[in-house]
């Protein structure tokens, strides 16, 4: 019995609880509150409008004091940089200038104007060279035309994409005979490099001592030597397709034709003040001149053969 009433007021006072809890969350559920005050504050007026917000985001750098609006708003920053860009700019002159002379960047342009029918054309005179006339080279203003509307124009495509393939012949015969490394292919090249340095050199130094005035120029003679590497890889190719014996043929065709056509290029160049006066190629000095030209011919054989012999086995 006693159990029983005493259940029966835990219950009583949880309703009396629950109800009073109930009226209190009404109480609070008001918008205002007893004092008329809201509940939260009104934050609509701080926010910034459109204009108000730009105003900021400019004064932004300065309120945060950055640096660079005032290094930048300073007169002296403002003439150290305006002095900066001179000095660059006279820097950026004086290593054109310097560079010019002993690179002639402009000079080099001329010996690339090739096109595709001045390449094929060049290619076969350099390896049938019996059948062309007209060995002079063209003239406008005492200034020879570009290589892509003369022929007989000197360049330096030819010679450098034949100095390239030949390398990279190299290394497939070497490969195919399982020597291949990459030390002795840059062996070889670097050799091939400094022979035609020393060509060059001994024929600068050969004109020299003879006295030839003649209009031949250093890239000329670059020009003219690197001509051999279209037979040289005439004679690798053949040599790795059909064999030594094909490549013996090849070689001594390929040598016959640069003999010839270095023969009469230079003619026309060694010999052209000779031929400017109207006298005939008799004399020591037009004999040495004579010899000189023989001499750069026949060394390009021997070239020929020195750099490919022992790349076919």
């Amino acid at each position: 019995m006693d159990y029983t009433a005493a259940q029966s007021g835990f219950r009583q006072r949880k309703l009396l609880f629950f109800c009073i809890e109930h009226n209190m969350r009404l109480r609070n559920s008001s918008v205002d509150r007893p004092d008329g005050s809201q509940l939260f504050d009104d934050t609509s007026a701080a926010v910034p409008g459109p204009e108000g917000a730009y105003r900021n985001q400019q004064a932004g750098p300065q309120a945060a004091g950055l640096p660079g609006h005032s290094f930048l708003s300073d007169p002296m920053s403002n003439l150290a940089v305006a002095y900066g860009s001179s000095l660059a700019s006279q820097g950026r002159e004086m290593v054109d200038k310097n560079l010019d002379r002993f690179i002639p960047i402009s000079k080099l342009k001329y010996y690339f104007a090739v096109d595709t029918v001045y390449v094929g054309k060049k290619l076969g005179i350099l390896v049938f060279p019996y059948m062309h006339k007209n060995w002079e080279v063209n003239y406008q203003q005492d200034i020879p035309v570009a290589p892509r509307f003369d022929v007989n124009a000197p360049d330096l495509y030819i010679p450098t994409m034949g100095f390239i393939t030949y390398i990279l012949v190299a290394g497939l015969a070497l490969g195919t005979q399982n020597r291949f490394s990459p030390e002795l292919l840059g062996v070889q090249a670097s050799s091939a490099l400094v022979w035609l340095i020393m060509e060059v050199l001994a024929v600068l130094l050969s004109l020299y001592l003879v006295t030839v005035n003649t209009d031949l120029t250093t890239i000329d003679l670059l020009a003219f030597s690197g001509y051999k590497y279209v037979g040289m890889i005439v004679g690798i190719v053949s040599g790795l397709l059909f064999g030594r014996p094909a490549y013996y043929l090849s070689l001594m065709w390929c040598c016959a034709a640069i003999f010839v056509f270095m023969i009469r290029t230079l003619r026309l160049k060694l010999l052209s003040e000779a031929a400017a006066e109207g006298k005939l190629v008799r004399g020591t000095r037009n004999q040495l001149r004579m010899y000189l030209t023989m001499s750069i011919a026949a060394a390009q054989p021997i070239f020929m053969y020195w750099l490919t012999y022992h790349l076919i086995r």
